[in-house]
This record gives C-alpha cells, structure tokens and sequence, in this order.
C-alpha cells in the first residue's frame, strides 16, 4: 500500500524523531504519522529484518490492540498468525490439573493477539515503511539536548552529527539515555531478583512424543504451571505447528554483567526438580540456539517521564519497564504513542510543552497502576497456598479487569486532554 494512499491527518507542522525501532517506538512514530506530524525515526541496529526474525511470544491485549485496528490491514495480518485460543488451563506443579480460566467475554472489549514478537514486529514495520515514515538505522544516540532558544530538542549520534526536532520520543528501552536527561542523572537499571528463560520452535519436535504431543495435536493450545517460586507457561500456535514455553526463575546474577543470553536445556531443568514430565519434557525438546535467559530489570517508578523544558519525553520500558506477568509490557507501550501523538495533535507546534505534560498528566496515574500488578500476579502464584487453592481454584485465576482492558487510549486521550491542559495552565499548577 503507498504511503500516500494511507489516512492522515492534515500536516501539522510538528517535527517529531522518535529513538528506537521496538514496539514502542515504531507504534509512536506510525500515531504521529496519523496525527500528521513530521516523522523520523531512529534505530540502531544495521537492518531491522533481522530483529523480525528472533524472539519468542508477545501478548496485546484489548486495550492495546486498538491501535492496530486503525491502521490499515495490521491487525488482520497479526491475527492470521495469533495463537487461536480463548483460555489458559492451569496446573499443579506436579502435573495435576486445577482450573481453567475463559477469556472468551473479553472479545466484548476487544482483540487479544498473542503471537510471534519478531513476526509482529515485522508486521507493525512493513506498515510504517508503507506510511513512508523516515526510518534510519545504523543509527546510534548518544545523547539527548533542549533549548530554549530556538525552542526545539534533539539528539546527538555516535558520528557527533546533532539532530533537532520540535519533540523527541525516546523509545530505545530500559537502558535509554534518554533517562539522564529526564532524571538529571545516570541511573543505572537494577536486577528484579528473577529472570525468564524464554523458548520458540518447532512442533515436529515433540509432535512424537507421547507426553506431550497433546500439545500440539489438535491445533492451538495454553497451559500454565504453577510451582514455588517459578511459574512455567507453555503454549502451540499457528494451529499446533510451533511452540514456545517461558518460565520465571529467581536470579541472583549482576544486571551490568549481562543483559540476555543464551540458555541451555540442561541449566534450566536444574531449577526443575519435581516439576511434571509435562515440563521436562518440552525443556528437553528445546533445540540449540532456541533458548534465551533473559533477566527482568526492575525500576523505581520515575517521577516524571518528560524532561525539564518538556520537549523530550520517555515511553514504554524507557519510562515504566514491567514484568510478564502484569501482561501488559507491550499494550501500555501502545497507549504511550497513542497519547503522547494524541496531545501533540491537540496541542500545535506552539505549545509542544504543553502537549507533553499533558501526555504525563494521562498516562501517569494508569500506567503505574497496571506496572504494580506484575508482582502481585507473581506472588500470588510464586507463593501460593495449595491447601486454599484446591478448595477454590479461581485464586490464581489472572486478575483481568475492565478498567485496564476495555479501554480505548485514542479515545480517553481526546475526552480528557482538554481538562489535563486547564490544569496545568491554571495558576496553581504554575507556582
């Protein structure tokens, strides 16, 4: 499709960089191409392909999956490739089964997609390539400025070349130097105590395998194991042809020692003792090179996600990074851009500080609040209590509530931006 075959919004004047091809960032830079704003968008890596091509499952939930209906002909190619599945069967770390949880009432506030990250990802970029947004790799930040005088923000590359934009996203994740420029200091991130070893292959692996080739065998399937301190999810997709497990285990390791890096079958059956044939067996099936130790990286929540003279503003993991069990990493990501491309539109090119402190004004309250039920999910299974559990099962049921689910961030930012901006102009806010 052309790029200028696409909807959009009448040009609006706002020169926007975006730092940072992941979700957040691609998602950021296509809602302000909507909005008509100017695009350009930055990433590091030599060819975003390859990034397609890695990776395990990524959930989207209802509320983040608004956004791709807007854009023309992603989400049906994202659910052509979706697990096909409309439950979660949980069991007994020894193998016994205990509940099955339906998710069917949610297709009321929307699309669930759970899938492929790379393939989605690649989904999401051929579409902004069609839109004809800027994309330039091979492109390393360094840093990030403001002024005043002319009022615009930017960035500094790796060859010294400065950049500058009316608004600049920052979008390259947990470690983004975009942070220093917000906090007024280099923060490191911190190891949460616990890391994910994450696997993707395929099903002719264990197709065979009397243990567990029910996996696979009659299409798309979603199981979840519940034991101390770990929980382990394993799931078929693309009508049992593929499967991928993740497991949550404590870590003790040094984030600044490594970020990710390959895992072996062997060391993660180590954290398995006891654990069913279910596990082991899908752990043994694993093949060389499919498998990923990934530690999760705990943050303070931030004060603020824009910086001093609100021209440079922080979203997705760059500004709020969440565990996998909160489910909800990626989709607050999506309303990040939404919102923040929202207020710009709302806003004008006169009155971009406006526009980001509005963008914080929305989202703060809400992403933090869905940021803190990542570790009470954990907890509630890590540290479950089986003698309770067994007489009532929907104890360790995910919490999926209508206030963080059926919600439409495009449609939240336009009722309340107006109220946001009277706020902060008032002279109340101002002292």
């Amino acid at each position: 499709m052309a790029g200028n075959k696409i909807p959009r919004l009448p040009p609006s004047g706002i020169k926007v960089i975006v730092v940072g091809a992941g979700f957040a960032g691609l998602s950021a830079a296509i809602e302000c191409d909507r909005k008509g704003h100017s695009v350009t968008l930055l990433e590091k890596v030599d060819d975003i392909e390859e990034i397609t091509r890695i990776g395990d499952i990524i959930s989207f939930d209802p509320n983040g999956s608004k956004a791709f209906e807007r854009w023309p002909g992603v989400v049906e190619q994202m659910e052509a490739i979706a697990r096909q599945t409309k439950w979660l069967d949980l069991y007994h770390h020894e193998g016994k089964f205990v509940t099955r949880q339906s998710f069917a009432h949610e297709s009321a506030w929307g699309r669930r997609i759970n899938g492929h990250r790379g393939q989605l990802h690649n989904i999401i970029y051929r579409h902004a390539v069609a839109r004809g947004i800027d994309i330039r790799v091979s492109q390393r930040v360094e840093d990030y400025f403001e002024t005043d005088d002319p009022p615009q923000s930017g960035v500094v590359l790796s060859t010294g070349e400065r950049l500058a934009a009316d608004v600049v996203i920052a979008a390259e994740g947990v470690r983004s130097r975009g942070r220093k420029i917000v906090l007024g200091f280099d923060e490191n991130p911190k190891s949460s105590g616990y890391a994910v070893y994450r696997a993707w292959f395929p099903a002719d692996r264990i197709i065979n395998n009397p243990v567990v080739k029910h996996l696979v065998e009659n299409g798309d399937t979603h199981q979840g194991f519940i034991g101390p301190d770990i929980h382990f999810l394993a799931s078929s997709i693309k009508n049992g042809t593929e499967v991928n497990w993740v497991f949550t285990h404590i870590d003790d390791g040094n984030i600044e020692e490594s970020w990710q890096f390959p895992g072996k079958p062997e060391e993660a059956l180590t954290y398995l003792g006891g654990w069913c044939d279910v596990v082991h067996e899908l752990v043994k099936a694993t093949p060389p090179g499919r498998l990923i130790d990934h530690k999760l990286v705990y943050r303070d929540p931030l004060p603020t996600f824009i910086s001093p003279k609100a021209r440079i503003a922080l979203i997705g993991d760059a500004a709020h990074p969440f565990l996998p069990t909160s489910i909800q990493g990626a989709s607050q990501s999506i309303e990040d851009g939404v919102v923040l491309a929202t207020c710009l539109e709302l806003a004008g090119r006169a009155n971009i500080p406006l526009a980001l402190r509005a963008y914080e004004k929305i989202r703060y309250g809400r992403v933090h609040r869905a940021q803190a039920m990542g570790p009470k999910t954990r907890e509630r299974w890590h540290k479950a209590d089986w003698n309770k559990v067994w007489k009532n099962p929907e104890m360790i049921h995910l919490v999926r509530e209508p206030w963080l689910l059926n919600f439409d961030a495009e449609r939240d930012a336009y009722e309340k931006f107006d109220t946001a901006a009277a706020d902060l102009e008032s002279p109340k806010a101002k002292l």
